[in-house]
């Protein structure tokens, strides 16, 4: 069963666009979703937290779609973008006459999402004096545009994002820990899409239904190799990694059935510097065989479980809890059905 527990709260076609790819059925990811709308009924900061391509963003516009504030702005700035100079500016605005260029009065980002939500991405790239304005206006809600005397009170709702571990920067006094306690009132944690157990050929499959009636590529299927391939790969890029895959491999498709060369997927290039601890690289390498051990698996037997333990010399109760790890389903097994 596909998971978007927001489904039975939006209105509006437009929040449909925001939430589309925050679909899943792991327990890990529902465990996230399910703490959504009551981060949306509140006004207090959320910190979301997760590597590249797990989908913050899309987190944060749902909590504001589905929030109080949904008919107000919502307004995303890429913190890492802005240096010292332009922080304060793009923030606050400024008056005009404030310096040489200003020759008129400009709003900023705080004054545009009035009434709203401004999100905060890469917040962990910000300066030491960034951080420092950032908190003066997070502790009390008014600011004053560069160049005027007149103080201003925001009624804006502050989300912040990040792929970094803020509190090993705390220690190595890259990032405020003061700050850190005023954006942390809230938080989520993503998973990545490794520990979404049973979701990549999920979401696979709603990406090929997505981009298949995009590029009228109807109807375009995965052949099981493309399954397993799928399934034995790490995504480091995660979701939108699976996204870009799938796409490039509709557009590109010549034939009815998707394989694994369609998909292109990347290699580790020899001699590349392991990333990863050796326990990590391990146990990484232990899910990858087990995930594509038990595809085989069932696929061998066509979805008969008896038979299927009998062959990998397991008890009924124990590849059950597998494939539960993982995420597969018989029936999806069954008459070669991962194929339709």
């Amino acid at each position: 069963m596909m998971i978007n527990s927001f489904n039975p709260l939006i209105g509006r076609a437009a929040k449909d666009s925001y939430v589309e790819s925050l679909i899943g059925r792991s327990e890990s990811f529902v465990k996230v979703i399910e703490k959504l709308p009551l981060l949306a009924r509140s006004n207090s900061p959320v910190l979301v937290m997760g590597e590249t391509g797990t989908g913050k963003e899309l987190v944060a516009r749902a909590i504001h779609y589905h929030s109080a504030r949904q008919g107000k702005p919502f307004i995303p700035v890429n913190c890492g973008a802005l240096s010292d100079p332009l922080f304060e500016n793009e923030l606050f605005g400024h008056a005009k006459g404030a310096f040489t260029d200003a020759s008129s009065d400009e709003n900023g980002l705080i004054a545009e999402a009035e009434g709203g939500t401004l999100l905060l991405d890469e917040v962990d790239a910000l300066s030491p004096a960034a951080q420092v304005k950032l908190l003066r206006f997070l502790q009390d809600r008014e600011y004053r545009r560069i160049g005027s005397p007149k103080t201003r009170v925001a009624d804006v709702r502050i989300l912040a994002a990040t792929n970094a571990d803020l509190t090993s920067l705390i220690e190595a006094k890259r990032f405020r820990g003061d700050l850190y306690y005023r954006l942390n009132i809230l938080s989520l944690s993503l998973p990545p899409l490794r520990e979404r157990a049973g979701d990549v050929a999920f979401l696979a499959e709603h990406f090929l239904m997505k981009f298949r009636r995009h590029y009228l590529k109807d109807p375009l299927k995965f052949a099981p190799e493309a399954l397993q391939g799928l399934l034995s790969y790490a995504w480091p890029g995660n979701v939108r990694e699976l996204e870009a895959v799938i796409e490039r491999a509709v557009i590109l498709a010549d034939a009815p059935h998707l394989g694994l060369k369609d998909l292109a997927l990347p290699v580790s290039l020899p001699g590349a510097a392991p990333s990863r601890s050796l326990r990590e690289a391990k146990t990484a390498a232990i899910r990858q065989f087990e995930k594509s051990y038990l595809y085989n698996l069932l696929l061998s037997h066509q979805g008969n479980i008896t038979r299927a333990a009998k062959s990998a010399g397991k008890k009924r109760q124990t590849l059950q809890k597998l494939l539960r790890k993982y995420g597969f389903e018989r029936h999806a097994f069954q008459n070669d059905s991962c194929s339709k």
